[in-house]
């Protein structure tokens, strides 16, 4: 039985940066909070920052309530937009951008 994506693990180079944009973005306090590890839980999702590592992660797409905002969140922690803000039909917006440390961030805002 599929349940969907229940862990999404982001390499980064600056835990305590990624850690700072990652709780503006999920609007919750990490519940692991390593230099290893930095993990957050949104009900049975866990998205967690591990340092420098090499394997790729999925790009997730993160469904919002004010897609503007939470682009804005990511840009101003420098990431860079991939594709702006797009209707892509009932009223459903996507975009995504791609972080300081080369990680893609989709957002969806139904």
């Amino acid at each position: 039985m599929n349940k969907g994506i229940k862990t999404i693990l982001y390499p980064v180079k600056d835990m305590a940066q990624a850690t700072a944009v990652f709780r503006k973005l999920l609007e919750v306090e990490p519940y692991a909070n390593q230099p290893y590890y930095v993990g957050f839980k949104i009900d049975d999702q866990d998205i967690g920052l591990v340092p420098n590592n090499p394997e790729a992660g999925v790009t997730p797409f993160f469904h919002v309530d004010d897609i503007k905002n939470s682009l804005q969140i990511l840009l101003d922690g420098g990431a860079q937009i991939i594709q702006n803000i797009k209707n892509v039909g009932n009223g459903r917006l996507i975009a995504s951008a791609k972080d300081k440390d080369s990680n893609i961030i989709g957002l969806i805002q139904n």
